[in-house]
């Protein structure tokens, strides 16, 4: 998926001469923590004067936030770039200057590789460098190409100017706030940590002082992000060191701020204290993104996972018996080189165990650079594609049965936005399903009491009570 991210700013004046602001178009791609960077980025910028469009055209500034996740990543992006140059020749015609940077992961694991492939290109910066974005901007339209991906010492959320009010309330009364960056864990299949290097957390302070300005700023809901988030960890107040359990608690102190989430986590890092936040906490809501990716021990130990089925399926156990009301997510890959047919019936029989309300699932590709691309005993693109229909059919069915199960409860919706529909507004369930419900748009923000009276094949519909 894609979002394209506005950033809001004054036009800069000097004197009694107004002059004309440069404008900057982002386009995000992947997870939600690209959607957090792309933000962080656009506060970065609208320091030095720049405004958002959404025009493509009209933008004196182009950044491509990607993703190096999915498959053929890099080369969605060379092909993006390929119509960017196209528009940048044309402007230039005009005597008009466009910029165009990359950044995100795929910046990151192609650094140099982008100006050579696409020459249209004048900068390209990784995650863990973007508080350097506008510094890079002011080389960029200089005449220098400019390369910035090395792992910065420095902390880049000191560097970045802490949120705006006024842009906050734009952009809406949910929020995410990244925690944690990187991974330890190496899977064999999995790029990031080679695209946002070691795990790193941010420390407790800095956290909550930036929690509090979103909920100055009128947001209600905020999700904590990581590519580990539950390996969280840091010193909190009282000297020792706290996990995410005792983060979240901490957050749930905030005056004003309603819900609390947080993705995505490795069952490796679900400790007591985090699962006891589940049963004590009623700001966070009963949901969790826990990938397994494999129900087989012999895939699971290739993929480096660190933990067998039967140690996944226990500690489901224990989540649910603090929290019965738990909805559970997950991620799935099929095909994984060696994968055998009874391989993948085992991950079969573990989803059948599990019971999911939702879940992401995909055919195994290789990724340059790691471990998995040097294994032998890939899996036929047809076979692949077979399971990955029987599985999908499967976590389709589960999802279907827990929206039907959700018919006839009565829930707290925090409106988030206007529907598609008149007079509708939409917001979240605390299991994550977009809801729909007749209301006005001054009450976006407000947390109501509803009914489920319908469950529709990708959201719910409800009716207020009283």
């Amino acid at each position: 998926m894609t979002q394209d991210t506005a950033l809001l700013s004054t036009t800069p004046v000097t004197g009694d001469e107004r002059v004309p602001a440069r404008k900057v178009f982002v386009k995000t791609y992947g997870c939600q923590m690209n959607v957090y960077d792309s933000d962080r980025m656009s506060d970065a910028l609208s320091r030095d004067g720049y405004v958002s469009t959404d025009v493509l055209e009209d933008a004196d500034f182009v950044l491509l936030n990607t993703c190096h996740i999915r498959e053929k990543a890099a080369e969605k992006v060379y092909s993006e770039l390929g119509r960017l140059r196209d528009l940048k020749k044309a402007k230039a015609k005009e005597g008009r200057e466009m910029v165009i940077g990359v950044a995100g992961c795929v910046a990151q694991a192609e650094g140099d590789e982008i100006l050579r492939r696409a020459p249209a290109v004048d900068l390209v910066i990784g995650p863990t460098t973007y508080h350097r974005l506008p510094e890079a901007l002011k080389r960029a339209r200089g005449g220098e190409r400019v390369v910035q991906t090395d792992y910065a010492v420095e902390d880049k959320f000191e560097h970045l100017p802490a949120p705006d009010r006024a842009k906050t309330r734009a952009r809406g009364v949910t929020a995410f706030l990244t925690v944690q960056e990187g991974c330890d864990k190496f899977c064999t299949f999995c790029v990031v940590p080679y695209t946002r290097g070691s795990e790193v957390s941010r420390p407790v302070a800095q956290i909550v002082f930036e929690a509090e300005k979103l909920v100055d700023g009128g947001v209600r809901e905020i999700t904590l992000l990581g590519q580990n988030v539950n390996a969280w960890h840091g010193v909190g107040p009282d000297g020792r060191e706290w996990g995410l359990g005792d983060l979240l608690t901490r957050l749930g102190e905030i005056e004003g701020l309603a819900r609390l989430r947080y993705t995505t986590s490795h069952p490796r890092d679900m400790d007591d204290s985090l699962i006891e936040a589940h049963r004590s906490m009623g700001k966070l809501m009963p949901y969790l993104h826990l990938p397994v990716q494999s129900g087989s021990d012999r895939i699971l130990k290739a993929m480096n996972r660190r933990h067998t089925a039967a140690e996944y399926l226990a500690l489901i156990e224990r989540i649910r018996a603090v929290q019965p009301d738990l909805a559970l997510s997950g991620d799935f890959i099929v095909g994984f080189p060696g994968e055998t047919d009874e391989d993948f019936e085992d991950t079969m029989r573990l989803v059948e165990a599990v019971g999911y309300a939702q879940a992401f699932s995909f055919k195994y590709s290789t990724r340059p650079g790691t471990p998995g691309a040097e294994l032998g005993d890939q899996v036929p693109e047809d076979v692949k594609a077979k399971r990955l229909e029987k599985l999908q059919a499967l976590l389709f069915s589960q999802q279907r049965a827990f929206a039907e199960s959700c018919v006839g409860r009565e829930i707290d919706l925090l409106l988030e936005k206007a529907g598609r529909m008149p007079g509708q507004l939409v917001g979240r369930s605390p299991w994550l399903q977009p809801v729909n419900v007749d209301a006005k748009a001054s009450q976006i923000g407000d947390i109501i009491k509803v009914r489920i009276i319908k469950a529709g094949p990708n959201s719910l519909f409800a009716e207020m009570i009283g």
